[in-house]
């Protein structure tokens, strides 16, 4: 039987030891010199990232955009299976933001699980769960809805407040209510919280404390792995020090993982500072557990 994508995290967890998601935003013209500005290496450089990284991470995250700019649509289905032969127990999480409704919605859930075999899928909430419900139909299959972004812009809709509803939430936290609550039918919800604001990942927890978070931002962006353990994630030491999450924390890191080098050890590089970011984030649970 097929696990589900809660039950593959928890099978990453255990055995990467991880809550480092590697994000795959591909920019040829960042490649190093033997590959740069080559469309057709694509999949090749994602590759090499993914056999560097496979037991330091617990999920994949490939931004559809950086494939479909260059017309590597098929280079991205190549590396979803490619991660599958290497790493099958860690999931994938296509970043595609998606937020459509009725048959259109259903055409993107079907790009999403079947074209490109992913585990998870980022929407947008906008126009309401009749934009999320055609996801939620495919069993065990995730969905992370946008909710307090790491972008300053996000202030711009995230952060108003909602006079009509009780209590007048700020719209994230409205988010965060439905998708613990009515929205959340088969158990397949989570968020993304960006690492940039931590009080409001703490805001996030506290109103959804049993969903996983998908929290991109630390590296390139400047989001502190300590905080955003600290505000996001739940769970427990055993004996032997390994973690078991209650609620998941999968903290992103893209640009500074697939960028560490220019030079042909880039692959090595990558695994380098893979290793430092999950290092600092098991030290950020061992620090949450003991305070």
């Amino acid at each position: 039987m097929t696990p589900t994508f809660l039950e593959m995290l928890g099978a990453a967890e255990q055995r990467n030891q991880s809550s480092l998601c590697v994000g795959l935003d591909p920019d040829p013209k960042r490649f190093p010199a033997a590959l740069r500005g080559n469309v057709r290496r694509i999949f090749d450089f994602c590759a090499a990232i993914v056999d560097a990284t496979a037991d330091l991470t617990l999920a994949y995250k490939p931004q559809i955009a950086y494939f479909a700019a260059h017309r590597a649509e098929a280079q991205l289905e190549q590396l979803v299976a490619h991660i599958r032969a290497v790493a099958p127990h860690v999931p994938v999480i296509l970043d595609s933001k998606r937020g459509d409704i009725g048959s259109t919605a259903e055409q993107y859930a079907i790009e999403a699980f079947e074209r490109y075999g992913c585990d998870a899928v980022t929407l947008s909430p906008f126009m309401g769960f009749d934009s999320v419900e055609p996801y939620l139909r495919r069993h065990g299959k995730g969905a992370f809805l946008l909710c307090r972004t790491s972008n300053p812009g996000g202030d711009d809709l995230q952060f108003q407040r909602l006079a009509s509803v009780e209590g007048q939430p700020r719209v994230f936290e409205h988010i965060a209510s439905l998708a613990q609550g009515p929205w959340n039918r088969n158990g397949q919800l989570g968020l993304v919280t960006g690492a940039t604001y931590p009080d409001e990942i703490a805001r996030v927890r506290e109103l959804a404390p049993d969903l996983p978070l998908l929290i991109p931002g630390v590296g390139a962006q400047g989001g502190d792995a300590h905080a955003t353990i600290a505000a996001g994630w739940r769970g427990s030491l055993a004996a032997d020090g390994s973690a078991r999450s209650t609620a998941f924390a999968i903290v992103n890191s893209s640009r500074a993982i697939l960028y560490a080098s220019e030079g042909e050890d880039y692959a090595a590089a990558a695994r380098a500072e893979a290793l430092r970011t999950r290092t600092l984030l098991q030290q950020a649970q061992r620090q949450a557990c003991a305070g």
